[in-house]
């Protein structure tokens, strides 16, 4: 099927729509790209402005956000495998006065949104030409030296050396532990884009530690990756079944030039022969539960078409017990050398694109402000024509497939507000959240989004409420619950409350 045209909805039906979608917003924090919009701002406005952001997130139709909490080996939180995000208070090392993580999940979780933690696992610093010494007094690579490597400039943690890589993995597991997140995210910086003329320093560390057992440092630094990635991966399901782990790699694994089995590009460079990262191993061994490839190009364009890309994934992940995301390159819209980009409808095709591939399950768009600066009007798009009903987010049955038992609806009621709902859940309930739905006449499809006007996460309280203040006069309506847990799995619904038409 041609670009832009109308998608099937994979539920059923001739509508556009789909029920279940994750619909994620990266976050980005590393140079105050998103949040905080500069550092040092005092505590109130940096709260302000990031609830401020969830409730525009939320008004687009997003139902996950991707926060960057580790962007260059600091920390947004309280840590012992890292400092204080500079990003934060403008000094590296420096107590913001509160826990900007906690802080975060929370208010996510009030908004019915996915919390992804997003950690960059190698990298130091993003400034060229700083040194050890000019990191915080706290820092760990200042009394790990020997871990640290400065290539193009920067500093990194070399993948290569066990202990370094222990303490990678002990900080992400910090995180875990400590905090209500919902998936562990990692992107494409694993090793780092190649510089010219240069080869990552990584040779002594290779001879101590891989030669002999690998036929060349290409092997050996893949497997470097791969260990980080099953270690971890292991490591997480132990500690919380339910938290997911999920991986944004660069758009290319290989070019088919170097690979037949590879996608039909020229890029550049790709994930398995420059950044060290074996994508396709970690799918096809289960190491992670999603993969969302950042295929940040246009239809038709010529090194890198976003439809080929999209062939090549979709058969990548057929079959496998793994969510397949899309990577949006929002940063683009009117804003490339690429003309494409300065069509207003080139994104909201890519999205409904990717509707007609039940292997794709959603998108993740980068980035915040991007959207928010509403380039050729994507974000009013997406409000009222690409995400105009809510979406859930698709399950995971190989971690959980057994859902919350159905809530009992005790109450719909009209008010001066509007209709109040009163519902309770059976005893030892594990529901998250609940949906919310309303119908007019006899259509009681609960596979259609058009039906579902509220998610509202679940209180500490035995009887929960809601109160539809959309409603129209002169309509009647019939409202149902059901329970979600919170890997998205849902109850049957509950008895259908009808409620007389307002005047």
């Amino acid at each position: 099927m041609f670009p832009g045209t109308m998608a099937k909805a994979k539920n059923g039906g001739d509508s556009p729509y789909v029920k279940r979608e994750l619909r994620a917003v990266w976050i980005a924090t590393v140079a105050n790209i998103d949040w905080p919009s500069k550092p040092g701002l005092p505590i109130q406005q940096q709260k302000a402005e990031y609830t401020g952001m969830l409730d525009k997130a939320k008004a687009m139709g997003m139902n996950a956000v991707v926060v960057q909490i580790k962007p260059t080996a600091d920390s947004f939180y309280p840590s012992n495998y890292g400092p204080w995000s500079k990003y934060l208070t403008g000094v590296q090392g420096k107590d913001p006065g509160y826990d900007p993580l906690a802080f975060m999940v929370e208010e996510a979780h009030k908004r019915n949104l996915e919390f992804h933690a997003w950690f960059n696992p190698y990298r130091i610093t993003l400034e060229k030409g700083l040194t050890i010494d000019n990191l915080s007094a706290d820092h760990p690579a200042r009394k790990h030296r020997d871990w640290v490597v400065s290539y193009g400039g920067q500093l990194y943690y070399n993948p290569g050396i066990p202990e370094a890589e222990d303490f990678i993995i002990d900080g992400v597991m910090e995180v875990v532990k400590r905090y209500d997140i919902d998936a562990v995210h990692m992107d494409d910086y694993f090793y780092p884009y190649r510089v010219a003329g240069q080869d990552f320093p990584d040779q002594e560390t290779y001879e101590k530690y891989g030669m002999g057992k690998f036929a060349n440092k290409d092997d050996w630094r893949r497997d470097n990756v791969n260990h980080l990635i099953k270690t971890l991966s292991a490591k997480i399901k132990q500690e919380k079944n339910y938290v997911k782990f999920g991986i944004s790699p660069f758009g290319v694994w290989r070019n088919q030039a170097v690979d037949p089995t590879g996608s039909d590009t020229t890029a550049g460079q790709t994930n398995y022969d420059d950044l060290f990262a074996d994508t396709r191993t970690w799918i096809q061994q289960g190491w992670i539960d999603y993969i969302t490839p950042q295929i940040y190009w246009a239809f038709g364009f010529k090194p890198a078409a976003y439809e080929k890309l999209i062939d090549w994934w979709t058969k990548e992940v057929d079959g496998r017990n793994i969510h397949l995301y899309i990577g949006q390159a929002d940063y683009k819209i009117a804003n490339n050398s690429d003309p494409a980009w300065n069509n207003p409808d080139e994104l909201p095709n890519q999205l409904k694109y990717n509707r007609l591939f039940p292997q794709i399950q959603g998108s993740m768009h980068f980035s915040f402000k991007d959207l928010d600066r509403n380039p050729l009007g994507i974000k009013d798009r997406l409000a009222n024509d690409v995400y105009p009903y809510p979406a859930l987010v698709p399950t995971m049955p190989w971690l959980d497939d057994a859902p919350p038992k159905r809530p009992t609806l005790m109450k719909a009621k009209r008010s001066d507000e509007g209709v109040k709902l009163l519902w309770k859940d059976q005893k030892k309930s594990d529901a998250a959240y609940y949906v919310i739905y309303r119908f007019e006449g006899e259509d009681f499809n609960f596979t259609n989004p058009k039906h579902i006007i509220a998610t509202v996460r679940k209180n500490g309280d035995s009887k929960q409420s809601y109160v539809d203040t959309t409603e129209e006069p002169g309509k009647r309506y019939m409202y149902a619950i059901t329970a979600v847990d919170r890997l998205h799995n849902e109850s049957k619904p509950s008895r259908l409350a009808f409620v007389k038409s307002a005047p």
